[in-house]
């Protein structure tokens, strides 16, 4: 609902309006950007990619004949060693998390690559590539280099991470801006990076609209990728490559290639760092460190291990992916508590929903015990009086937003508020700690959202390990067709 009155106070202003208070992922000091290019009919034929971490300096690969296999695979290798220099560059320093069950010592890197790309296209595209390349072999027939299988490990590793609620190891512009802005278009117009930046921060002479309609103009705003626009693809890349195989791969030829694609990139390279820009104006939410120790601690394990594991299978066994879907569905659950606990807009969200009601304490018993049982239990009792639409029943368990660790349980809601019986986050004693208790005229919002059992980071043991006991399960075994997978 509030979201919906943004995007309608957006259309009216012109500009898009703020959803969020805080910034709810997490951005490294020097990510790895990324624009890739496809051939259009293709499903991972690479075309190009402009990726650095310098937003002055882009390093630009292109394939300048993408049907040529040699090609391809020599781009793959360029890519490769761009890839894995900057995750090299993330490996330093770490952190002791104290020992394991088998009593080794547990780390976490103090750094992790983070890669940014405009869409999620571009994710799909990279899942495609990963599954392309990672099966390679680098000897015998059709050999690569060997960093060229090393890439597909992990471009389908972050892939996989993408997909984990809360996750800022793998980001797409669109989503992050979304996340953060409502504008005044639809969501299918919001997956045109230009025109989404263009609603948030317009240029000086427009308005949000105007911006939009802009950027609609593939000539001024050329597509974010991967796919190319049919304009450019007929009438500039196609005799390009066409001159290209008729000279004889000539240099000339090939550089008349790499400018026609560079042309494309480009404004799409600075879209994606002013994006960045738009997304540093906002302070970091209280959680998301919490969230990027997880990334940390997965990105720890994987390259720990990576020289000990084989390729990601095509397909999970049925244990893992069921083990897997509970993991996204818990994070996904923890990662929308996160958001809520850290910015009050999205807590208003919550309350109109009804899953969460706000309000100033009139009465209640602060001291209150219950005899019931054997012993007595400090179980205090809070009287909110509120105007949010409480669709809680009676008995569910709420915690407090400002201090989650304070739970409690709905005991009766009428006229009067909504009364609830405090029943943790107090301390051990028969009297409440000091400040634990909210006292009459503080204002309070209770939720029945909560963290579950995510919690805060620690070493990846299970869920973050590719197979389901740590290990290859025995019938698992790189198959000829797995090795000899191409780019279709």
């Amino acid at each position: 609902m509030l979201t919906s009155l943004a995007q309608v106070q957006a259309a009216a202003a012109g500009v898009a309006q703020p959803v969020a208070t805080v910034r709810h992922c997490h951005l490294a000091a020097a990510p790895l950007v990324m624009v890739p290019l496809k051939m259009a009919g293709e499903a991972a034929a690479p075309l190009a990619v402009m990726l650095g971490s310098d937003r002055a300096a882009p390093e630009l690969l292109a394939v300048p004949q993408p049907r040529n296999r040699d090609l391809r695979f020599a781009f793959a290798a360029e890519f490769a060693k761009l890839v894995l220099e900057h995750v090299a560059a993330n490996v330093g320093a770490a952190e002791s998390l104290g020992e394991g069950k088998d009593g080794e010592e547990r780390v976490r890197y103090t750094e992790a690559p983070q890669i940014l790309l405009p869409n999620r296209g571009g994710v799909g595209f990279l899942r495609l590539l990963g599954r392309s390349t990672r099966f390679r072999r680098t000897e015998g027939p059709y050999a690569v280099e060997p960093a060229v299988p090393a890439l597909g490990r992990w471009l389908t590793w972050y892939a996989d991470r993408h997909d984990r609620p809360g996750s800022s190891l793998l980001l797409t512009m669109t989503e992050t801006l979304r996340l953060h802005w409502a504008t005044g278009q639809s969501s299918l117009e919001d997956g045109n990076l230009a025109a989404l930046v263009g609603w948030i921060d317009p240029p000086d002479g427009l308005d949000g609209p105007a911006a939009a309609r802009r950027a609609e103009d593939p000539v001024a705003s050329p597509p974010a990728g991967p796919a190319t626009d049919p304009t450019f693809d007929n009438e500039v890349l196609a005799p390009a490559i066409a001159a290209y195989d008729g000279a004889g791969r000539d240099p000339r030829a090939e550089e008349r290639v790499r400018d026609a694609l560079r042309g494309q990139l480009a404004p799409t390279w600075d879209l994606m760092w002013r994006s960045v820009d738009l997304l540093r104006t906002l302070p970091e939410g209280g959680s998301v460190a919490r969230r990027w120790e997880r990334d940390r601690d997965g990105f720890t394990w994987f390259h720990r291990s990576f020289a000990e594991s084989l390729p990601q299978p095509r397909r999970d066994i049925a244990v893992r992916a069921a083990r897997r879907l509970h993991d996204l569905e818990r994070a996904q659950d923890a990662y929308e508590a996160q958001r809520a606990f850290d910015d009050p807009l999205v807590m208003i969200e919550h309350r109109l929903n009804g899953l969460a009601f706000g309000g100033v304490v009139v009465g209640g018993d602060p001291a209150r015990l219950d005899e019931s049982g054997k012993r007595p239990k400090l179980r205090p009792h809070l009287l909110v009086a509120t105007g949010d639409p409480v669709r809680l029943d009676p008995g569910a368990t709420v915690v407090n937003a400002a201090r989650p660790g304070l739970k409690g349980r709905v005991l009766e809601v009428g006229a009067d508020g909504v009364l609830v019986e405090l029943t943790g986050g107090m301390g051990r004693g028969l009297v409440p700690a000091a400040g634990s208790v909210p006292q009459v005229g503080e204002r309070v919002v209770f939720t029945s959202l909560t963290e579950g059992s995510f919690g805060p980071a620690r070493f990846p043991e299970a869920e973050d390990t590719p197979w389901t006991h740590g290990g290859p399960p025995a019938e698992y075994v790189p198959t000829d067709e797995d090795a000899q997978e191409d780019w279709s």
